[in-house]
This record gives C-alpha cells, structure tokens and sequence, in this order.
C-alpha cells in the first residue's frame, strides 16, 4: 500500500515537473517568436495599422487621402521645412480663419507609417478656433529622413522631431502650443512631455486612439493570435526586443506623464478599437486629476470621427472653446 502511495506522489511530482518545463518552453520560445514579429513589424515598410488596408478615400477625412490643404479644403497655407537632428522635416502651416496674436499654435503628429494629412479631420476645428495649425512629417516618413535603426520607436526616438516643431513654433511667434496626435503620435506626445526642455510650453493635448502604453498594445496582438499567457509572452518579448535592438520598447509607456500633465487633455477613443486597446485610454483618464474630456466611442482604431462626425466635432469644438476662454493656457 504505501509503495502504491510513494509510487504515485512521485508519478504526480514527475507530471508537475513536466508541466512546468512545457510552460517554461513555451513561454520563452513564444517569447522569442513574439519579439521575432515584432522587430519585422515595427521596420520601417512593413505594413502598418495605417499604411494599409483602408477604403479608398473619398473624402479630406478618410485616411489615406492625399492632398495639400489646399486642395483639400482651400486653406491658405505654407510649405516649411523643419531642421531636424537626421535632416530636413517638411511641413505645412495653416493659417487660421480669424488670426489672433495670442492664440497658441496646434501642432498634428500622425502615428506609425501614416502621413501629414491624417490630421484633416482635426483641422477646420482647429482653425476655425483661431489656431495656426502646423502638420509635421518625422523621421522614416516618406518624404523626411530615416532613422539609423530602420525602425519606428513608438516615440522613443521620434520626440526629438517633435521637440524640433515645437522649438520652430514658439520661434516664430507661438506663445505656447496645443499639442494634437494620433495613435503612435500620443506615444511621442508622451515622450515629448518626458524628455523635452519645452514641454512646459505645451497648453493643452488633444488624443485619439493613442498609443501610450506599448505592453498593451503587444498584449492585444498577443490575445488577437488567442495565445495563452498573453501579457507574459509580450513582457518576455519586450525583455527579447530590449536585448537584441537599440529601441528599448519596453519604455514605451508614458501613460504617467499624460496622466500628471496639468494643461487640459482632450480623448478620443473607441472600444471596438483592433490596435491600441481602450483599455489604456480608460487607465489614463482614471489617474488624470486636471480637465479631462473624454469621447468614448464604438470606433475601430482612430474612426471616432467617422462613426459619428458631429458628435466628434461638437466635442471638439467644446473643448477648443473652453481653451480659448482660458487663454490657451492650462
């Protein structure tokens, strides 16, 4: 009787041992597939939440609609080039539709493998508030340098273009700047805020659908594949990516410095969101104690707008509204 006993102890302790190895396994070969896709997703041509698989635009608002603002909306505007640390960054300045000497300047940063004009569907907002409104191009977009990594960093590098926009702003007449971003743009909003000797000038941000917290957003593409112990395959992904890139992704969360920010934010994020989970965005506004308004829609990533424009527009609009009776400042 006590051999069948000892006997079985130890056929339970071999399966527990055996499990435990299989999950060990698993978790690190996962792990090194994980960051394997994921350095072959984030290099610089490889297909992106937004360089592809859109609807052909049909209108200023769609993305993947090309065209100066001009042509766009028949806006007065400038052709600048930014001098960035890799090299020239072109942009556009739009001027505003009733120009005032105080008011701050906004300034648009798309997010990963997206273009200058995915910020049309902030514009006439912003520039019937007053505001000149410049839309900045950053490393490894089409027409600006590439970054010697060959790889988007989720605003890790992407910050000092930024900063360099900000600085070429506030040099030409801005007296604070209204800070406004999508997607990977809120990552470089974020890192702006954490890095910048100018990021006191920044007055208000404006979000949709940012990617601020990359352990997330990994994790959601880890639970898309139905992986078991998703979070932990893409901590152990990040741990991988750390080690084997310049780009330590795994700094990559800024959700503390836009939550303790203390000009007045502006969210834009639906729950049907496929890239960026809301889940980052409703974390973000929870730990935020200054002004806060927060659109929470049924969108799929950065769609606020289409799935209701004029709720999306009136919000908008309330909020710039607000920031014009301050003063532009927080």
């Amino acid at each position: 009787m006590w051999s069948g006993i000892v006997q079985g102890k130890r056929i339970i302790g071999w399966s527990a041992a055996a499990v435990a190895t299989l999950s060990l396994a698993y978790v690190v070969i996962g792990s090194w597939q994980a960051a394997n896709l994921l350095d072959s997703t984030l290099r610089v041509g490889a297909p992106t939440a937004q360089s592809s698989g859109w609807p052909a635009p049909e209108e200023p608002v769609d993305i993947g609609y090309e065209g100066d603002p001009r042509q766009a909306y028949g806006y007065t505007f400038e052709n600048v080039t930014l001098s960035g640390e890799l090299g020239d960054l072109p942009a556009w300045l739009i001027s505003p539709q009733r120009p005032e000497a105080s008011a701050p300047w906004a300034i648009f940063v798309h997010g990963i493998g997206g273009r200058r004009e995915n910020g049309y569907r902030f514009l006439p907002a912003l520039r019937q508030a007053g505001l000149p409104v410049l839309m900045v191009s950053y490393r490894n977009d089409s027409d600006a340098a590439a970054d010697p990594s060959s790889m988007y960093a989720f605003g890790l590098t992407e910050w000092r273009d930024l900063d360099t926009a900000v600085r070429y702003a506030l040099a030409n007449g801005a007296p604070s700047v209204v800070l406004v971003a999508e997607s990977m743009g809120g990552g470089i909003v974020g890192q702006f805020l954490r890095h910048s000797d100018v990021a006191d000038t920044a007055s208000a941000v404006i979000l949709d659908a940012p990617a601020i917290d990359f352990l997330a957003l990994l994790t959601r593409q880890m639970d898309h594949m139905h992986l078991p112990l998703a979070r932990v395959l893409a901590r152990g992904a990040l741990l991988i990516s750390d080690w084997k890139t310049p780009i330590r992704l795994g700094d990559a969360d800024t959700t503390a410095e836009l939550a303790s920010y203390p000009g007045p934010v502006f969210l834009s994020h639906g729950f049907a969101d496929s890239v960026v989970p809301i889940s980052s965005s409703d974390t973000l506004v929870s730990e935020r104690t200054h002004v806060t308004e927060y659109l929470r829609t049924g969108s799929d990533h950065i769609q606020s707008y289409k799935v209701d424009p004029s709720r999306f527009v009136a919000s908008l609009g309330a909020f710039l509204t607000t920031l014009q009776a301050q003063g532009g400042q927080p």
